[in-house]
């Protein structure tokens, strides 16, 4: 019985020290600066509209537009995104996806959702946006 004791506190031991080797490579790896890490650039374009006191219905369509007067020249990510946010919560509606950024505009059908005024639009491309609140009803 005490040899089995022996040997359970040796692979407690052998565990412990693998750990604490597992740690200490970690921080050495996260502590290396990647030296080909490259420079993102961020663009937060305006969305003009829906703006404040916009009144969509549920299934017209609507051009969602931003204001695309001032990229950066190396835009990283030209492929754009617009979410449903209600409240302050974004809801998993995607309304339009794969357009180009840089066309400043896109075409979107108003979704089937609950009536309310707290709705805004998020407009991912290079970064995210978020517009103005604006009112769905039925």
């Amino acid at each position: 019985m005490n040899s089995h004791i022996a040997s359970s506190g040796v692979l407690a031991k052998s565990l412990v020290v693998l750990f604490a080797l597992f740690g200490v490579f970690f921080q050495l790896a996260a502590a290396v600066p990647v030296a080909d890490m490259e420079k993102r650039d961020v663009w937060d374009p305006q969305l003009l509209y829906p703006h404040a006191g916009t009144i969509w219905y549920k299934g017209q369509t609507h051009n969602v537009t931003w204001d695309n007067s001032n990229p950066p020249s190396d835009l990283t990510d030209p492929v754009g995104l617009i979410l449903l946010k209600a409240g302050s919560t974004a809801t998993p509606l995607i309304l339009a996806d794969g357009f180009n950024i840089l066309d400043g505009r896109v075409e979107v059908t108003v979704p089937w959702v609950l009536e309310a005024d707290d709705y805004s639009l998020v407009l991912f491309g290079d970064s995210s946006n978020v517009g103005p609140q604006f009112t769905i009803l039925q």
